[in-house]
């Protein structure tokens, strides 16, 4: 069941077309449907079917929403025109490119357009801006530019290196900033944003971060993108889940076998890990197959399957 009208989540809605062409998902898409996989779209598991009648109407139940609440930015001028998040505007630019008409899309054409958050989503907005054809584009990033190369003492192999990446977008144009902490948005007499006012980023000696003093500058802004990470997912309708549990982090509370606290009901991919990449929520899926085929029939011969703590050590 998915409530999008077309398979593929994040796949098929958040990343843009020239960085993965979705012949790849229908293509898998069609030999799922060959394999006897049914697939309902338009259809909202809380909404337009309860929970109480999913689960009385199958025996086993697997939680794959993703983690798609937004990371918000309270700072004064969030209300304004103009500041979106970046998944409704991925969303729409990719629906357009899929045949489909969107009204108001939300577009970077003509606009001095600002990205905040420096990650993966980020580099997609700015893909699409400037394809769209922005103005100017600038990405603002709170934390140090990464290292170009690894710290044998603070990231030792074989952990996973934080360095300086630079993607096809950002090697296609845009500025990016360092350092960059947002202040303030500015808006006309329509209260429509105008520009930013940010200062560069002060660390404490505890860690904390927060604009230093004496630092703040303005910088054009028709259109702004909050790209920052997403907190974890849509809890509204599965609170209908009596006994569902959420972790301190905002995913779905779930054992070493997948399985949350609601007995048949089990969780993989991003809304039980939290946001991460593609290749752990086809691991998961393939891990919480092997689970769900146990407690279904005692056993599994489905092949390699791990636990979800095997899975995050592995991470």
């Amino acid at each position: 069941f998915e409530k999008d009208d077309r398979i593929g989540g994040l796949m098929r809605y958040g990343v843009p077309d020239f960085k993965m062409e979705k012949i790849h998902i229908d293509r898998r898409v069609a030999q799922m449907e060959a394999e006897g996989t049914r697939f309902r779209t338009s259809t909202e598991i809380g909404k337009d079917i309860k929970w109480d009648d999913l689960r009385a109407r199958y025996d086993a139940v697997l939680i794959c929403t993703g983690s798609t609440v937004p990371r918000d930015l309270p700072i004064p001028g969030r209300r304004y025109r103009g500041i979106h998040f970046a998944m409704p505007y991925l969303t729409q630019s990719n629906k357009v490119a899929a045949g489909d008409t969107v009204e108001r899309q939300i577009t970077a054409k003509d606009k001095h357009v600002i990205i905040i958050g420096g990650g993966d989503t980020g580099s997609d907005c700015l893909g699409t801006a400037l394809r769209q054809g922005a103005k100017s584009v600038t990405t603002l990033a709170i934390g140090v530019q990464p290292s170009e190369q690894r710290d044998p003492k603070s990231q030792p192999w074989p952990t996973h290196p934080m360095l300086f990446d630079v993607s096809s977008s950002h090697e296609e144009g845009g500025e990016r900033k360092f350092l960059a902490s947002s202040v303030e948005f500015l808006a006309d007499e329509d209260e429509h944003v105008t520009s930013l006012r940010l200062a560069r980023t002060q660390i404490m000696p505890d860690g904390t971060r927060g604009p230093a003093p004496g630092t703040e500058e303005e910088i054009p802004a028709d259109l702004v993108l909050l790209s920052m990470g997403f907190t974890g997912p849509q809890r509204d309708t599965l609170g209908q889940l009596e006994h569902i549990g959420f972790t301190p982090r905002g995913t779905v509370a779930r054992n070493d076998q997948f399985a949350t606290a609601v007995d048949g009901v089990f969780v993989a991919g991003d809304a039980g890990r939290g946001q991460s990449l593609v290749v752990w929520a086809i691991a998961e899926g393939r891990a919480a197959a092997a689970a769900i085929d146990t407690y279904l029939t005692g056993s599994t011969e489905l092949p390699a399957p791990v636990t979800a703590r095997t899975l995050a050590l592995r991470a």
